[in-house]
């Protein structure tokens, strides 16, 4: 188990006092719901925006571009968000961010420009920076040590079920009209209520870690990799995968559902890899997970010829595989940091996952672009590099 933290961190940081105690389940509760709502509008949206700009004509390498837009927002965004929290309050920031995001959703849905929807993105991806980074600080605050691992792999399985739903409505209500954005809007809005009603008090931020931000890429650069092998893979299936179906000639309505069925099996694993990470080398975890994801990517292109059965059957798997490396790379995160250095290592995760969002959708896009299997490749590619650093490190 990797649970002490590295030398230069404090084994206690008498400046940060949470008001509730690691127990707090109801507070625990609020936060999961909370992102994991918001986890059906993001999918949502995503999964709308990429059929809307391909039904246009839009390559997979522009569609790609404008999918990274959110992930710049946060190379710009995440470093301030400790201090932010700390001047604002973290409940406070977050209601704020959901709040935004939400009128975000709704601009979307008055434009159908391609720069606008990329500067909107943009502004929405600063939004879900702090509903993240914020979200992911209170869960890995509030979590007893023993159980930590589990708990935040319930809150990324609720986060992947909640993106799973996304696509579902989506197929429900077609990608027509505003009505996906508005949905989208309204699940945002949804997504306040738990925090505000029943969130109890958030942790206090008193002062800033003695560890930036950016320096976490050296300190422990086997969680920070993993954020952003995951960003590039997560954005760039989410986004392009129903750009690949339509290409594939499944069409836009399957694409929606192979969407929802790589987060579903994204989010089966992640209780039952918290649970194995509580007892195991979590780094050692994060290499035999991305050398089966890696296999797996290759694997799907041959299961493809093989039928749609199959190959759903594959990318279910293969979603939970990968989606695992989120959920070992946070508790392995968690477990290293103590008070504000924990504020500041959760945005360095969210920094390090959406610098993986603005690269990852167009490199996956141009290996599209190349081919139909390049789309796979591109993502073996991803994860065995991922694989090869940790594995010798």
């Amino acid at each position: 188990m990797d649970s002490k933290p590295p030398p230069n961190f404090p084994a206690k940081d008498k400046h940060f006092e949470p008001r509730q105690s690691s127990g707090d389940r109801r507070a625990i509760g609020a936060a999961i719901a909370t992102v994991a709502i918001a986890g059906v509008g993001l999918s949502l949206s995503m999964t709308l925006l990429a059929v809307r700009l391909a039904e246009r004509g839009f390559s997979a390498r522009a569609i790609g571009v404008n999918a990274a837009a959110g992930g710049l927002a946060t190379l710009v965004m995440a470093p301030f968000v400790p201090a932010l929290a700390r001047r604002v309050g973290v409940k406070p920031l977050l209601i704020f961010a959901l709040l935004a995001g939400a009128a975000c959703l709704t601009a979307l849905a008055a434009t159908q420009a391609y720069w606008t929807w990329f500067a909107l993105r943009g502004l929405f991806g600063a939004t879900l920076t702090i509903l993240f980074a914020l979200g992911e600080f209170w869960i890995g605050s509030a979590a007893p040590p023993p159980r930590r691992g589990m708990i935040l792999g319930i809150y990324t399985a609720g986060f992947a079920f909640g993106a799973a739903l996304g696509p579902a409505v989506l197929a429900m209500i077609g990608t027509r009209g505003s009505a996906g954005f508005v949905a989208a809007a309204a699940l945002f809005l949804l997504a306040s209520l738990p925090i505000a009603l029943i969130g109890g008090q958030a942790p206090l931020l008193a002062r800033p870690g003695r560890t930036s931000v950016l320096a976490f890429a050296t300190v422990l650069p086997a969680a920070t990799l993993a954020a952003f092998v995951y960003g590039a893979i997560e954005t760039g299936v989410m986004g392009l995968l129903p750009v690949y179906a339509l290409r594939s000639g499944f069409g836009a309505a399957t694409g929606a559902v192979l969407v929802t069925i790589f987060a579903l099996g994204n989010g089966v694993l992640q209780t039952p890899v918290g649970l194995i990470s509580d007892r195991f080398d979590r780094r050692r975890l994060l290499a035999l997970t991305a050398g089966a994801g890696a296999i797996g990517a290759l694997l799907l292109p041959v299961t493809r010829e093989a039928g749609f059965a199959a190959f759903a059957a594959l990318l279910f798997v293969w979603g939970g595989v990968v989606g695992s490396l989120y959920a070992l790379g946070l508790a392995y995160l968690s477990a290293r940091c103590r008070g504000g250095e924990l504020a500041s290592g959760n945005a360095a995760y969210i920094l390090f996952y959406s610098m993986g969002m603005l690269i990852g959708p167009p490199a996956i896009g141009l290996g599209l672009d190349v081919a139909a299997t390049g789309f796979f490749v591109a993502l073996a590619l991803m994860l065995a590099a991922y694989f090869g650093l940790v594995a010798a490190s």
